[in-house]
């Protein structure tokens, strides 16, 4: 009887032993990381998280609400709604961007300005237009731009002319990056690369248990997107990035080339220096506002801008005097180039 007993009380000892190992072996298996792809705002989004479980139906229920929100192109969006002139309250996500895109245009002196619409899709990029503006075209819809025109009163945009149009185009994918960063931390998620067509927010180690390494593509005319050729690669680890270029959205017309980036003072596609800016932030939307606006201004007034902003880290790549590619960056990102 006692040697049953002592069977017994061995066997249950070695069932919590072993429960006990597997317990610990699960504990010590690292937890996978998982890579989301799909399509949101006309472009693709790659999202790699470390987390035990697929969040791709949750991810993609945040980016549907910046859709529904931000995007000219649901016509049952906020801002589309706004565009209308139908009587409606925005959101948290649309007035979060509306105050930022404000301030920007406030820094920028209106480089950056999300009033430029009508001017955008005069010169043939949005909502396709084939014909070319006339200079008398340019400076009626100049009449119809300018971030000083819109305003907020209280839930409700007011305009001065209602003709007017917003479009957030280069703000919203940053936003977005911004939106499903926060979610995947409110998860408890500390290692991810959130990327929406280019723009990117990253946090933690990759699953090589390395920094996350992003590189800064040559700016060459790549209309179907086929350069892979890399300028340099950034360790971007904790940070948000965005980088602007006109080598990628553009067109020919009559042997002239135009590039998708207005400059809103003129209502003319820019001529200046800068090939492409590369922007590093706290968060992308941010990152994503600036880069436009750096395209915009040309070297020289980015770097003044930049000297009343020293938490912003930049790389731009222009064309020198003799037309040669060349490479200039703010003095903080000299510790991120990684090659």
């Amino acid at each position: 009887m006692k040697s049953k007993r002592k069977l017994l009380l061995q066997s249950a000892l070695l069932v919590v032993l072993i429960l006990c190992t597997v317990a610990v072996v699960r504990c010590q298996r690292p937890t996978p990381y998982r890579k989301d792809t799909g399509l949101i705002f006309g472009t693709v989004y790659n999202i790699t998280y470390q987390y035990d479980k697929n969040l791709k139906d949750s991810i993609e229920t945040e980016l549907k609400k910046v859709d529904g929100s931000l995007s000219p192109f649901n016509k049952q969006s906020v801002i589309a709604k706004v565009n209308r002139n139908e009587n409606v309250k925005v959101d948290e996500m649309f007035t979060h961007v509306f105050n930022l895109a404000k301030k920007i245009s406030a820094e920028t002196n209106g480089a950056f300005d999300i009033t430029v619409a009508p001017l955008v899709n005069a010169w043939g990029f949005g909502f396709k237009n084939d014909t070319q503006p006339t200079k008398h075209a340019i400076d009626s819809l100049k009449q119809l731009t300018g971030y000083e025109k819109v305003n907020l009163d209280g839930a409700t945009v007011t305009k001065d002319d209602p003709r007017m149009m917003l479009d957030c185009s280069a703000i919203a994918k940053g936003y977005a990056c911004d939106v499903v960063a926060a979610y995947l931390r409110k998860l408890g998620v500390e290692n991810f690369m959130v990327e929406i067509g280019g723009e990117i927010v990253t946090q933690g180690i990759n699953d090589k248990r390395l920094p996350w390494k992003i590189g800064v593509t040559k700016p060459v005319d790549d209309s179907l997107n086929t350069n892979q050729e890399l300028q340099t690669v950034l360790n971007v680890t904790n940070k948000a990035m965005a980088t602007s270029g006109n080598y990628r959205n553009f067109y020919y017309k009559d042997g002239k080339k135009y590039a998708h980036t207005i400059d809103p003072a003129t209502g003319y596609p820019v001529q200046h220096n800068i090939l492409s800016a590369t922007v590093l932030a706290d968060d992308c939307a941010t990152a994503d506002a600036y880069a436009t606006a750096f395209m915009v201004m040309g070297l020289d007034k980015a770097k003044a801008v930049l000297n009343r902003h020293p938490e912003l880290m930049v790389y731009f790549i222009y064309s020198d005097e003799k037309g040669r590619n060349a490479v200039w960056f703010s003095p903080t990102m000299r510790d991120k180039i990684i090659e």
